[in-house]
């Protein structure tokens, strides 16, 4: 049974006592293999009778320490992933600020622990940016960071820093070097990235908030994946001085909670250039394209937005738009960016375009920053990220400011739609994939992901992951974002409607979906046909809504289904189009329109690899069809 949302931990916890590992005797000195990989030259065999026993039995307890030793380290680093998640990298303890005598006030953080993404530069360690090369070839910092000296002044301690995607250069959460974190929630699926670790150790429980950093998605991506809140702030708003950079036009200083208290304590905290106005009113803005491209279930998640701010008082009625479209109109110079598909929509075609920039801005910008480094260092990455890291240092970018104006644009134009009370709501990313999935979909994954990401991405606008709980086993979370400079405002809306918002959820999850019933086929047939009418007309919405009460009396009739599909995608709603192709075709496997339609809402929201299987079974019932020859056609360009 489909549960929307229950499930997530949002209470916050008591911090953990936490202690260092012990490290066992027989690792505290290193234990040359080498030495041990032919035992039998360790004396020169020119001996005979029990001499050559000895020499023997010398060789075979070399062979048993080395083997004891391995299992020993083998099952000491099992005992720490399973201890910590695999969240972490080092652990330690910095104590906070000491606290003033009454009747100074408490500190405001005062009895909170939290971890930091090993990209922070902690005073007398060694910041590592998720890779050993790097940690080889850099000495300790000499100071801390300011965002984490912030923290620690303020009354929480620091416990230790955690794991996270080579050179912050990934979203799914994956290193090579020190093991993928275990997502807490979801152990068959990926915690997402780059700051893994530090969304681990929160949902897990293991400290009370943590720090990251948000560059196309490394805050927002593992706060989905996690169940858990996560900030990334307005770029610019929190200090990154004393963290290692990327690509600075995109990152951010971000954090992770499980209570939206503490999210919004550690806000007011680290957001000391922003002020907290008094904004009475707040409106809620759908972004329906961006529903398409996740697996998010819309109508129930729309429902509980709207019936929790019912509720509250200073909220206005909510608002649907297309955002790819206002992106198209208000960001002129994104025009240059645009792929040459002719069958994609103007707005997911916009969105597509913006999320190319932001990939173009970053690889300039590690380009600049550590080209010298990968050169000279030759660092040995991880496959993904070494691909990631190669097509940055070796592109070349000829009209640089071009990616620049998209920003200062999408910038400006987010602004203008948001002004001071609206909130854009998203949905945070498509579903998170497992451990072991292929490759394929791991990028059909990215290119959806940072489709979504890119809207804050390059507005350098506030954007909180709120979490929802689960559905279909998978975690469910909408984003939030607000103009630029209203980060306060975006956390303390998000203080203010989260318990009402939680008891919508409970409602949500246990509505039952009312029986569709049976009816006259003749009824159906007439109303098909009205529906067929307004499809001509170009009344895309009133055919849909034909189509739909021909279902209600026939569920079993495929040509329904495949015509509301078709409906569907004029409108742009290819998420349901997909659906009602799917169902189309389990009642009518060679339904040819089906098959089409369930190839082009496919190619739409970027699953090019079943929006080709698609097409390919389409030419199998029709081999001269000349819709399924040409998208198959441009498909193949697309994956080359």
């Amino acid at each position: 049974m489909n549960r929307l949302f229950p499930g997530s931990n949002f209470r916050g916890v008591k911090p953990r006592e936490h202690k260092p590992y012990a490290i066992p005797s027989f690792c505290s000195k290193p234990f040359d293999s080498k030495a041990f990989a032919n035992p039998y030259k360790l004396a020169k065999v020119y001996v005979t009778g029990s001499k050559v026993w000895i020499v023997v039995g010398i060789g075979v307890a070399g062979l048993l320490i080395l083997a004891e030793t391995r299992r020993r380290l083998k099952k000491s680093h099992v005992a720490r992933i399973q201890e910590d998640f695999g969240a972490f990298v080092e652990r330690f303890e910095i104590l906070p600020a000491p606290q003033p005598p009454p009747p100074a006030a408490r500190h405001p953080l005062a009895g909170l622990c939290f971890a930091v993404k090993d990209i922070f530069d902690v005073k007398e360690y060694v910041t590592g940016f998720g890779n050993p090369d790097w940690k080889k070839t850099h000495d300790p910092a000499i100071k801390t960071a300011v965002a984490v000296y912030l923290l620690l002044k303020n009354g929480a301690t620091c416990v230790g820093k955690t794991v996270m995607d080579e050179l912050s250069f990934g979203i799914t959460g994956k290193n090579m070097h020190y093991d993928t974190p275990n997502n807490p929630e979801f152990l068959s699926h990926i915690p997402g990235g780059s700051s893994s670790g530090s969304a681990v150790a929160v949902a897990a429980g293991l400290v009370d908030f943590s720090l990251g950093t948000d560059t196309v998605g490394c805050i927002r991506i593992p706060a989905a994946f996690c169940g858990i809140f996560g900030f990334r702030p307005s770029h610019g708003a929190v200090s990154t001085i004393g963290v290692l950079a990327n690509s600075q036009s995109l990152d951010t200083v971000g954090w992770f909670a499980r209570d939206p208290s503490i999210l919004r304590r550690v806000g007011h905290v680290l957001l000391q250039g922003s002020t907290s106005e008094l904004r009475r009113s707040k409106r809620f803005i759908f972004a329906d394209d961006c529903f398409q491209l996740s697996k998010c279930p819309k109508q129930k998640t729309v429902q509980v937005i709207k019936k929790a701010t019912e509720n509250l008082s200073g909220y206005q009625q909510p608002k649907h738009m297309n955002v790819g479209q206002y992106i198209a109109s208000n960001v002129p110079s994104l025009k240059g960016f645009h792929e040459g598909n002719g069958n994609m929509q103007q707005g997911v075609s916009s969105l597509k375009a913006l999320s190319s920039v932001m990939l173009l801005l970053q690889r300039y910008e590690f380009k600049s920053n550590h080209e010298e480094w990968v050169k000279t260092v030759k660092p040995k990455l991880g496959s993904d990220i070494s691909t990631h890291v190669l097509a940055a240092v070796n592109s070349t970018h000829e009209n640089i400011k071009s990616f620049y104006k998209v920003r200062t644009e999408m910038r400006s134009a987010l602004n203008s739609l948001l002004k001071d009370e609206g909130i854009l709501v998203i949905p945070t990313a498509p579903d998170p994939l497992k451990l072991n999935s292929k490759k394929t979909l791991f990028s059909e994954f990215h290119d959806r992901a940072l489709t979504l990401l890119s809207i804050a991405g390059m507005s350098g606008c506030c954007q909180v992951t709120f979490p929802l709980g689960s559905h279909d086993g998978l975690p469910v979370s909408v984003s939030f974002i607000a103009a630029h400079g209203a980060d306060k405002f975006l956390l303390d809306a998000v203080l203010d409607m989260y318990s009402s918002v939680q008891e919508q959820v409970s409602v949500a999850s246990n509505s039952v979906p009312l029986p569709d019933t049976d009816g006259d086929m003749n009824t159906s047939e007439l109303l098909k046909e009205k529906g067929n009418a307004a499809f001509k007309g170009r009344q895309w919405n009133k055919a849909v809504n034909f189509y739909t009460e021909a279902i209600k009396l026939n569920s079993t009739n495929a040509t329904f289904y495949s015509n509301r599909a078709a409906a569907y995608l004029e409108l742009g709603c290819f998420q349901q189009a997909e659906e009602d192709c799917t169902q189309a075709i389990s009642l009518d496997k060679k339904n040819v329109k089906a098959y089409l339609r369930r190839g082009t809402a496919r190619e739409m929201l970027l699953y090019y690899k079943e929006a080709a299987h698609d097409f390919k079974h389409a030419l199998v019932l029709e081999p001269q069809n000349k819709a399924a020859l040409q998208a198959e056609k441009r498909l193949r360009k697309l994956a080359a």
